[in-house]
């Protein structure tokens, strides 16, 4: 089972959280790293998270046309 890691950016829809995850490559020719940003819409069933937070979350079956991830249980929010 795959799983993320990243930052909540928006949670304005009701059970559905906005994440951020930031990976680094490196260029072929100059060596410089840098960050690639991927968006992610993940499923979170109490609203417990906040803009901010480090959330992990989880593959799992497609619960909308977007959502194709879920947040885990046990992962904390940064409020509590």
């Amino acid at each position: 089972m795959h799983s993320k890691t990243g930052i909540v950016v928006s949670k304005k829809n009701d059970k559905t959280i906005v994440i951020r995850v930031d990976s680094y490559r490196k260029d072929p020719k100059y060596q410089k790293r840098y960050v690639v940003s991927r968006k992610f819409h993940a499923h979170d069933p109490e609203n417990k998270f906040k803009e901010g937070d480090t959330v992990t979350v989880y593959e799992t079956r497609p619960l909308s046309k977007l959502k194709r991830w879920s947040t885990r249980p046990e992962t904390s929010s940064k409020s509590e």
